[in-house]
């Protein structure tokens, strides 16, 4: 646990503490009396109450929408199963800006549902709900998905042979086992649409309006810290007590479960019931995920008189771009990826271990330090960005010149993936296999070589897809130390989103047409990557 502890100390509790201390602070005395003050007001008071709905709705119906899915992908074989599981990975990573402008384009006026049928949804909350299922989705076809892919289909089958239905061996054998899972990927998409930022601000109008929302209104346009730093210890212990509540529960539930090869469990669809569901996941991915990604692409291409190049041409050419970045914006990508990988390994240095040490009996520390890991999603990146431009700024920590500040940014947001991505199958390896491996003379390091690595490689795997992808989009931290001649893709297109004119928005859909298909390709390559096929995870 050292390394973990001292990783969130210094980058994530010391710039969140100054910042609120500053909100909090009149000439040396804290000010309290400020929590009633802001708290009492009527109009934030119906911003908590739309945070909290809209997540726990957002949640519902991404759980309700995305579990068949994960039944899909990971009971079921099919032509272009790697292809379409990266495809559904990278709304993930857009910036949420981008997002929002993409359903925009679907749901607002002019939109594909208004030339259709006349039917508009923006500044409505049906948009932002169906935006948050399109960003998420993937956060639980890949949690859930790679947990149910690995349960062994013969215990459900041996229920069955006992005489229990369909539907009740199935409640009763495998989703009792899938309850950490589910519970995990529900924890990961409450947590971002708590927070959501880009969504909520473009979809919902003036009338709607996160804890986010809120924080960044307060602090970049109205510079009101103390209301900033209120809004944002308010967030912070609404997500710690909904952490705690979610690992007590992951206790009481957790057990040791018999993982088998994935190869092993997919099979080609049989019958008209397993056909129809994998056509009806089919057409949601089409209609949820690739046509909004089909309207990023088509207004990349979309120019004066037809469609072409031009916007991406523009991207190389720093003159075209003088009044809005120092460098030509494709250089973003390479700043991008290498951002990324970088922060990638950090996250999961620091959540490898953290998840190793979560899977001991280690008391109360080691439980309340589950749920502390999962703060920097629960936490306003506007709050952290400040955090680190006003505390890295002197020895030993001077990193506001240094390349290394946008990967610690990123990989703070890394690292909560890392480990709600392997803890599960950490926790689910019988530890009589790792006292079998001590009674025949194995060091703990090699019985952690031999019984747990194999089990876990595939989960390992998962987690440095996420912490890539989740570093390619980050935005809310990197936009504050991304420097003006290194801009990262999202710090870029919302540069250009950011500035009027056709050739700046069509730039902006182009990078963003880019960081898809970049992240579509390393995704892809991630799926094919097979070390060794026994007991993977």
């Amino acid at each position: 646990m050292a390394v973990p502890v001292a990783f969130f100390a210094v980058f994530f509790a010391y710039p969140v503490a100054a910042i609120v201390g500053r909100g909090l602070k009149a000439d040396g005395v804290w000010q309290f009396g400020r929590f009633g003050e802001v708290l009492s007001r009527p109009d934030i008071l119906d911003v908590l109450w739309f945070t909290l709905w809209q997540a726990l709705a957002s949640t519902a119906l991404t759980l309700l929408i995305a579990l068949p899915g994960a039944y899909v992908f990971a009971r079921f074989d099919f032509p272009g199963k790697q292809l379409l599981r990266a495809i559904v990975t990278v709304p993930f990573v857009l910036p949420t800006v981008v997002v929002g402008t993409a359903f925009l384009a679907l749901l607002g006026r002019g939109g594909f549902l208004d030339g259709l049928w006349g039917v508009r949804l923006d500044t409505t909350v049906w948009a932002i709900l169906l935006a948050h299922v399109f960003f998420n989705y993937a956060v639980v076809v890949r949690t859930v998905g790679g947990l149910w892919s690995q349960l062994d289909p013969r215990q459900e089958e041996a229920a069955r042979v006992l005489g229990a239905g369909r539907f009740a061996a199935w409640r009763r054998v495998t989703l009792p086992a899938l309850a950490p899972a589910v519970a995990a990927a529900a924890l990961m998409v409450f947590l971002f649409t708590f927070t959501s930022f880009g969504v909520v601000q473009i979809l919902g109008g003036p009338g709607f309006s996160t804890l986010e929302v809120e924080i960044y209104r307060q602090t970049a346009q109205l510079l009101a810290l103390p209301t900033a730093a209120v809004l944002t210890l308010v967030q912070f212990a609404a997500v710690g007590a909904i952490l705690a509540l979610h690992a007590w529960t992951v206790r009481r539930r957790e057990t040791a479960l018999k993982l088998v090869d994935p190869a092993q469990t997919a099979r080609r669809p049989s019958g008209a019931g397993q056909w129809a569901l994998l056509g009806g996941v089919l057409l949601t991915v089409l209609v949820l995920i690739l046509l909004p990604l089909a309207v990023l692409v088509e207004r990349s291409l979309d120019v004066s008189g037809g469609h072409g190049l031009a916007y991406y041409r523009a991207l190389a050419s720093a003159d075209a771009n003088s009044g809005t970045f120092l460098v030509a914006p494709l250089e973003a990508i390479g700043n991008s990826l290498r951002y990324a990988l970088v922060a990638t390994v950090i996250a999961l240095i620091v959540g490898g271990l953290a998840a190793a040490a979560l899977t001991r009996r280690g008391g109360r520390l080691v439980r309340g330090f589950d749920a502390l890991l999962m703060l920097p999603l629960g936490v306003s990146a506007v709050t952290v960005g400040f955090g680190f431009l006003i505390t890295l700024d002197k020895p030993p920590l001077d990193l506001r010149t240094s390349w290394i500040l946008v990967p610690l940014a990123q990989a703070l947001v890394g690292v909560p993936f890392v480990v709600r991505t392997m803890l599960p199958v950490l926790r689910a390896v019988d530890g009589r296999l790792r006292e079998a491996a001590a009674v025949l003379g194995a060091s703990p390091l090699r019985a952690w070589r031999e019984v747990d690595l194999p089990l876990v490689r595939r989960a390992l795997l998962v987690a440095a897809g996420f912490a890539f992808a989740v570093s390619l989009g980050e935005f809310g931290a990197t936009v504050f130390i991304a420097r003006p001649d290194n801009p990262t893709l999202p710090v870029a297109v919302a540069r250009l989103l950011g500035r009027s004119g056709d050739l700046n928005y069509g730039q902006a859909m182009a990078l963003s047409t880019i960081l898809m298909l970049v992240c579509a390709v390393s995704l892809l390559l991630l799926e094919r990557i097979r070390t060794d096929r026994s007991g993977e995870f």
